[in-house]
């Protein structure tokens, strides 16, 4: 668990499956199943080539830091957990995600890093994916 807020998410039936993987500690990803495209955002419909036929992997919660950024101000619950790290992750499946890199110094975050998910239970029946240095 990391010190960061973990506020409950919404959940919709687009999104429902990967919420629900996050309480297993699995990271779910729709894949389309006429041109192969990994989907981030969770959706029913494949961005690229418009498709229908999509369904679910567990991903390998692998991933490289795309970009990210050391935040230093903050309010609300965010403020108590200053600084802390926005990021994007390139993940192994392809798709880059943001998110939060945890359990480490904010300052040591590197272009590059390999990191691997880890999640923050909410409360709800639901858990935030987070990455740490793998």
């Amino acid at each position: 668990m990391s010190d960061l807020p973990t506020m409950p998410p919404t959940v919709t039936p687009e999104t429902e499956r990967f919420w629900e993987a996050t309480t297993e500690g699995k990271l779910a990803l729709p894949r389309c199943d006429d041109c192969s495209t990994v989907i981030w955002y969770p959706r029913l419909t494949c961005p690229i080539c418009h498709g229908n036929n999509v369904s679910w992997i567990d991903a390998s919660g692998r991933g490289t830091v795309y970009s990210f950024s050391v935040v230093h101000r903050g309010g609300g619950p965010w403020h108590e957990a200053l600084p802390y790290v926005l990021a994007y992750v390139e993940l192994d499946e392809g798709p880059r995600i943001m998110t939060n890199i945890v359990h480490t110094d904010p300052h040591s975050i590197e272009i590059g890093m390999a990191v691997k998910v880890t999640f923050d239970d909410t409360g709800v029946g639901a858990a935030i994916p987070r990455f740490e240095p793998a």
